[in-house]
């Protein structure tokens, strides 16, 4: 199965970089980092998110991976990520890619209106920003549903709705 993930982590990687040259531009004026984790709430996935976050717990040695899932399934009904741990993601290489972007500032498309959002902490003097300092949400999405669509139909995969729980995807709830 790993193959079939190839487009979703050149997807990853793609957004790593963006997020890291929005993140170096707009310097000092981004103040979330590591042990931040005002934004992480219990989220659902994609398949081919969850099959990444799979992977990446499949990876870790058996130990850790089974600390990791009890705390999932500990932590499942929580309002909180259930990968949340100390403020800090237990799967942060695998987060999904909405968990890339937090804190950055985006655009994105409601009710037929562009509206731009940022983490509060984030931007507090800043008037105006360029284009190329925000991740426009509606195109990354589209980017998203578009790789897990591929994965679905390649992937030999039981997984037939849009989007699971964190929880059931990495502890079988």
């Amino acid at each position: 199965m790993p193959h079939h993930l190839d487009n979703y982590k050149q997807l990853t990687a793609r957004v790593d970089a963006l997020c890291n040259t929005i993140a170096a531009t707009l310097g000092e004026q981004i103040t979330c980092s590591a042990g931040c984790s005002s934004c992480c709430t219990s989220i659902s996935v994609f398949p081919v998110e969850a099959a990444a976050m799979r992977e990446a717990l499949e990876n870790l040695p058996e130990q850790k991976a089974v600390e990791i899932r009890r705390h999932v399934l500990e932590h499942a009904e929580d309002e909180r990520c259930p990968l949340l741990f100390n403020h800090h993601c237990l799967l942060y290489e695998a987060r999904p890619i909405i968990c890339r972007t937090h804190g950055l500032p985006i655009i994105y498309t409601s009710e037929g209106q562009r509206n731009s959002d940022c983490c509060p902490r984030n931007l507090t003097g800043s008037e105006s920003l360029s284009g190329t300092s925000v991740v426009d949400l509606d195109k990354l999405n589209t980017l998203l549903v578009a790789v897990n669509s591929i994965y679905v139909s390649q992937a030999e995969t039981a997984e037939t709705t849009l989007r699971v729980a964190i929880a059931t995807a990495l502890a079988g709830r």
